[in-house]
């Protein structure tokens, strides 16, 4: 019995369950690793990593990289993208050492370690891009489901079932495939990047070369830069892959597996987010005027170049998009909350065994979609800058990040060594001079015409 359990699951008849039903899927990892089956362990522990970063890929995410396609083409941001999500494997690499080295969750690791104060710092940072992130779930939703007529209290009220469908398998095995099930449908921004008639050497040379990039310097292109990086890597990701492995089971032996989901899932993310910023590259090739329209009218606006299927594509693109992760950033905000306040909080038990973990899980989505139905709700204005939010709440993320898996208290021998530290450093230092910099030009914004 580990010690999270020992902490958050003080009953014993509901803890012989939970570990009941993490004791079979563990037997069946087991049995794949002594009859030397590589192929069925490997898909026995996939999911926490393939949803962490495909969950990410949600809707403001997807309208972030159309706004990218559409006001600089294809040129520096697809190495770009690329760059971040080899950035978001480095970051979350490291919650799944210390699932494996602790079997804890992240908020519970942070309370624990750092104490109360900075625990609750830590808690109000995932809050506020919880909160945030989840309305512009359902504003890709409603503008999804808007393309094909469907209005946005039924738009609203279809998610909220698809979320409580998700849940009510009180199994997370079950959970995790129905979760990935809806996830893989983030490539069906793919064959809408085809229908655009992209041209192979021109994407070749974008992916060489990091250029060309029109229009130069502005604050444009750096709020720009801001949320595609906000697109990839959020503090959310953080505490729902360690708290998701943690209910999964995967232990120290599971490693090398953790990882290659891990890497699967940023490098499947990385091929839809490219494709969504080459399905909507049309759109700046011919001067089309974003100004005049909303993101949320994108599938309508990219009629002309992809055809009716292609926008129909996007729009369910967007549909799925915000589903998988309203799921995945509200079961990251109940795992977070359960384990502070020590109640049991895992998908492998029933829901009148963690009542105030299923609660709190559908209570962010409710939150969200009454939200969207606000009239003159300032919708637009939250989907363009939730990414740049989520860069700026980071760095405190990450900084409790790294001296987590620097604790060799903790850690032992999975502790950071002088490459990890090398990196994470590099990427804190780099996100807070990004958001340094917005916010010095936000305040000064002659000193960009000055350089």
């Amino acid at each position: 019995m580990d010690d999270r359990s020992q902490s958050a699951h003080p009953t014993p008849l509901i803890l012989e369950r939970e570990d009941i039903a993490r004791a079979k899927d563990r037997l069946n990892v087991i049995q794949a690793r002594s009859k030397g089956r590589p192929l069925r362990l490997l898909w026995l522990l996939v999911g926490p990593g393939i949803l962490v970063m495909l969950g990410e890929n949600d809707a403001p995410s997807m309208l972030s990289y159309a706004q990218t396609g559409a006001s600089y083409g294809i040129g520096f941001f697809l190495p770009f993208i690329m760059l971040t999500f080899a950035m978001a494997y480095v970051v979350q690499e490291m919650t799944v050492r210390l699932a494996a080295a602790t079997h804890r969750g992240h908020a519970e690791l942070i309370f624990d370690r750092f104490g109360r104060f900075w625990g609750i710092f830590a808690m109000i940072d995932l809050v506020i891009g919880n909160v945030l992130t989840l309305v512009t779930e359902f504003i890709g939703i409603r503008a999804g489901m808007a393309f094909f007529g469907l209005p946005a209290w039924l738009s609203a009220a279809l998610a909220i079932l698809v979320v409580i469908a998700a849940i009510s398998s009180r199994r997370y095995f079950t959970w995790e495939r129905i979760a990935m099930s809806l996830a893989v449908f983030n490539l069906i921004f793919v064959p809408v990047a085809l229908m655009a008639h992209p041209h192979p050497t021109a994407i070749l040379h974008a992916l060489g070369t990091f250029s060309p990039l029109p229009g130069g310097f502005s604050m444009n292109l750096l709020v720009q830069i801001m949320a595609d990086v906000g697109a990839t890597v959020t503090p959310w990701m953080l505490f729902f892959q360690q708290s998701a492995a943690v209910d999964k089971g995967i232990t120290k032996q599971d490693l090398t597996q953790g990882r290659i989901d891990t890497g699967l899932g940023a490098f499947i993310a990385s091929i839809a987010a490219i494709a969504t910023v080459v399905a909507c590259s049309p759109l700046f090739f011919h001067h089309v005027n974003l100004s005049a329209i909303g993101q949320s009218q994108f599938a309508t606006v990219l009629l002309p170049y992809v055809g009716h299927i292609g926008a129909s594509l996007f729009a369910l693109g967007l549909i799925e998009a915000g589903l998988v992760a309203t799921i995945m950033i509200s079961t990251s905000s109940a795992y977070a909350l359960g384990e502070v306040a020590k109640v049991p909080s895992s998908l492998n038990r029933k829901i009148r065994e963690a009542p105030w973990f299923y609660v709190s899980l559908l209570a962010g989505a409710v939150i969200a979609a009454i939200v969207i139905l606000i009239p003159g709700a300032p919708l637009q204005a939250i989907s363009i800058t939730v990414n740049v939010i989520a860069t700026l709440l980071m760095p405190p993320a990450l900084l409790f990040l790294i001296l987590l898996v620097n604790d060799r208290q903790i850690m032992g021998a999975l502790a950071n060594r002088f490459f990890g530290n090398a990196v994470g450093w590099t990427i804190i230092m780099i996100i807070t001079a990004m958001g340094s910099t917005y916010g010095l030009l936000t305040v000064f914004p002659h000193l960009i015409h000055s350089s």
